[in-house]
């Protein structure tokens, strides 16, 4: 078996809204829309037999529940939904674990670090940002004028698209076998992106399931944020990609979260090393002038940041800059407006 074949997508469009494509035989990818920038979720429904695995499940939203029940009355018709399988905490993924689960005997099925993030951000409703935040915003250098716009807005709530999720889950550890679509499935948690990421690689046959672990053209994003300034996040995400790809092969089919399912994972798991190690190559360089965080976007994303993707940008050059500062080869100072100054090691 080779590793070096070319990223291909067997399908060239997604189903519609409201419809289904069977990528395998009893697995049927779905796609569900998102108000953002990145407009969608794939999401996915396994056949065992008398009922139905969902993995993950998109935003609650009316519309959202609006074509969850379409599904339900039309190509999933017939069997009920027994399991909510959760990849990750993100909650375009689980937005909706909790309102299945609502419609009656709905067991979900999660990594205990996933659930347990969802349950606490649940609980955080704020209706201004944190002290916290706003330390964490200005010290990545965010400018004063945004920084006195963000403080004066209600923030996002994981709530406001998250629907409660009741007590109880059953937990996926690395190493599981997990059976759903006539499938035994290897659980080999991914990391980075979202702590304890599942993703499921079948014994039978030459599926994957990566979630946002395994994306075809797009890089998740890996951020710090003011949960935990300190985190490197960046390291995590190189060792588990490095550690996965020990199970990739061209011929293996990745259903993916986001845009299209593809083949050519080794190739893809090169690319995806490669697009953050080449990255902090440019943004060591980039530091031997003391940049703040926002500073290092143009050289970092290589291309005009708006205000759609600022705060993830914001995230994900601190993450760079972490990585950095950890690794031992940039040293970081507080600037007297509070920003943090970077600069590589001479």
């Amino acid at each position: 078996m080779t590793v070096n074949a070319p990223i291909r997508f067997p399908w060239e469009t997604p189903p519609d809204i409201g419809q289904t494509v069977e990528v395998a035989d009893g697995v049927l990818w779905i796609r569900l829309p998102l108000p953002m920038a990145l407009d969608h979720v794939n999401v996915y429904a396994l056949d065992d037999g008398d009922s139905w695995t969902i993995v993950d499940t998109g935003f609650d939203t009316k519309k959202t529940r609006d074509i969850w029940q379409t599904l339900l009355a039309g190509p999933l018709a017939g069997k009920p939904v027994a399991r909510v399988l959760m990849t990750h905490h993100h909650p375009d993924h689980c937005g909706l674990a909790g309102w299945f689960m609502a419609q009656g005997e709905v067991e979900l099925v999660s990594s205990r670090t996933a659930w347990l993030t969802a349950r606490m951000l649940l609980l955080d409703q704020q209706d201004a940002p944190s002290d916290a935040a706003v330390t964490f915003w200005r010290r990545a250098g965010m400018a004063p004028e945004l920084l006195e716009q963000r403080i004066a807005e209600r923030p996002f709530n994981f709530i406001d698209v998250v629907h409660p999720l009741p007590i109880g889950f059953t937990r996926l550890r690395e190493g599981d076998v997990f059976r759903a679509g006539g499938r035994s499935w290897d659980v080999r948690m991914g990391d980075g992106h979202a702590p304890e990421h599942v993703t499921l690689w079948s014994r039978d046959d030459a599926l994957v399931i990566g979630g946002d672990q395994l994306l075809p053209s797009i890089s998740p994003n890996i951020g710090v944020h003011a949960t935990e300034p300190e985190a490197d996040p960046l390291a995590e995400w190189i060792e588990a990609t490095h550690r996965l790809a020990e199970f990739g092969r061209d011929d293996q089919l990745v259903l993916c979260g986001h845009k299209l399912p593809f083949t050519g994972l080794p190739t893809r798991l090169r690319q995806m090393i490669f697009n953050h190690t080449s990255g902090l190559d440019r943004l060591l360089k980039h530091i031997a002038t003391p940049r703040t965080a926002v500073e290092c976007f143009p050289v970092l994303f290589k291309r005009r940041i708006d205000e759609s993707v600022y705060g993830l940008a914001l995230v994900e050059a601190v993450a760079h800059l972490n990585n950095l500062h950890q690794s031992g080869v940039a040293t970081r100072r507080l600037r007297d407006d509070g920003a943090y100054i970077w600069q590589s090691r001479e």
